[in-house]
């Protein structure tokens, strides 16, 4: 359960109405040719019918819907076809589903839905949805019209999901750029959004702090660039918000807003989206120091005399191996796969297989000296090897914001080096054979 719950939200974002995190893979879209002849055959009456909204859905209870979701609606006023266009679909039915989803190469797709029931759905799932019918022109609304049909197909409609990069927000809002002819990209691309990939992230997932602390562990160094506003377009509510100061101008010279209207259709009981990613710094610190404090009181008289604290310290401590053991061994496996935002990831230096190692050495090092020697070097180089990142956290090389996790991994790790140098394993082998002496 704790495995799932921290890869599920790393590899999909959920933007989506039944996916996750925040999707056009090459060739997937037809070329901005395609748009031309589009344009070229269309006169200025065909695509007067159609009506265009932006349909922003806020975040939900699942991992995959806490960034939110949208898709582009559109309604022919003449034949009544109300449909909604969402790139956010994955099947865990699909075939090699679970291999995909470990080596980072998802397949989603794109499926019209009947737009009414669309909103229902998110209705009963108390997410607000806010609609922005869009100023196009009619040869626009027909070449969007056309062009999302024409990804709608059974050979076009599947992609390579890729959480910031390629996602159901980044399609709409690549749709939208291609029939406004790159206004949208024009406008945002070089604008700053004065936050970065793990903003985004640690601000919309800190309503579950497991979530919240899995998914910061997990991604790595590329997740702390800064973005433009163009980039962080990958947050469904970020595309929605921007879109409401773009201005088209049209053919005679006249301009207007792009956004022609704007209405919440479903309101959402839900507390408002934080604005702000969390300073939990002090917390990590506080439970560094609670952990690092309870695995050194294994060398306190108290501790080694009294069976049952020495046996919940060892398994406290062997626990904590274990789970950073587990955690670094991950880390490792995402370098080998297309999870390119896990990459250069520095917590490394604090989590690594050499924790699975001192998990199994712990509970041996009460057998003897020998034991005891071999567990001691093991917590030893995980203690250095540790302490080398601070210093490389220091370096002008690293942008990883992983201050937290050295607050918290850094004394625990110093702390076992400390208890078993202190013999404290050891002793507790002593004061039971003199205890089995007594016995006797």
């Amino acid at each position: 359960m704790w495995l799932s719950r921290v890869m599920l939200p790393v590899v999909m974002y959920t933007s989506v109405a039944g996916a996750a995190l925040p999707c056009g893979a090459a060739g997937q879209q037809p070329p901005r040719e395609a748009l031309g002849e589009i344009v070229a055959r269309s006169s200025p009456d065909p695509g007067s019918e159609l009506r265009v909204w932006l349909v922003t859905a806020g975040p939900g209870d699942a991992v995959w819907e806490r960034y939110g979701h949208n898709a582009i609606r559109i309604l022919d006023t003449e034949t009544g076809r109300d449909v909604a266009y969402n790139w956010g679909i994955f099947d865990f039915q699909q075939v090699d589903f679970i291999p995909r989803f470990l080596q980072g190469r998802m397949l989603y797709m794109m499926v019209p839905f009947q737009s009414l029931p669309m909103i229902d759905a998110y209705a009963r799932a108390n997410r607000e949805i806010t609609l922005q019918e869009l100023d196009l022109t009619p040869t626009q609304k027909l070449a969007l019209s056309t062009l999302a049909d024409l990804n709608a197909r059974p050979e076009r409609r599947e992609y390579f999901y890729q959480y910031f990069l390629d996602n159901c927000s980044t399609r709409v809002r690549d749709l939208l750029d291609q029939v406004l002819g790159g206004a949208l990209n024009r406008e945002f691309a070089a604008e700053p959004s004065g936050s970065t990939y793990r903003d985004q992230t640690r601000r919309l997932t800190q309503v579950d702090p497991l979530i919240y602390t899995g998914m910061d562990l997990l991604l790595g160094g590329p997740t702390d660039a800064p973005m433009s506003v163009w980039e962080e377009m990958f947050v469904p509510m970020t595309l929605r918000d921007a879109i409401r100061s773009v201005t088209v101008t049209r053919s005679d010279g006249s301009v207007h807003p792009l956004v022609l209207s704007e209405e919440i259709a479903v309101e959402s009981t839900r507390a408002a989206d934080p604005t702000e990613p969390p300073r939990w710094l002090g917390i990590y610190v506080f439970l560094g120091l609670l952990l690092a404090a309870a695995i050194a009181s294994s060398t306190t008289t108290r501790v080694r005399s009294t069976p049952a604290l020495r046996i919940g310290v060892l398994t406290l401590t062997v626990g904590w191996s274990a789970l950073g053991g587990i955690a670094g061994t991950l880390l490792v496996l995402l370098l080998l796969t297309d999870h390119t935002f896990a990459y250069w990831n520095e917590n490394l230096f604090l989590f690594n297989p050499l924790m699975l190692a001192s998990a199994v050495l712990l509970p041996m090092a009460r057998l003897g000296a020998r034991w005891r020697q071999l567990a001691w070097r093991t917590a030893a180089a995980i203690a250095i090897v540790a302490s080398l990142g601070v210093l490389w956290q220091l370096s002008p090389a690293s942008r990883h914001q992983n201050a937290m996790f050295f607050a918290l991994a850094l004394p625990a790790h110093l702390a076992l080096a400390f208890a078993i140098s202190r013999r404290g394993f050891e002793s507790s082998v002593m004061i039971d054979a003199a205890n089995g002496l007594k016995a006797d």
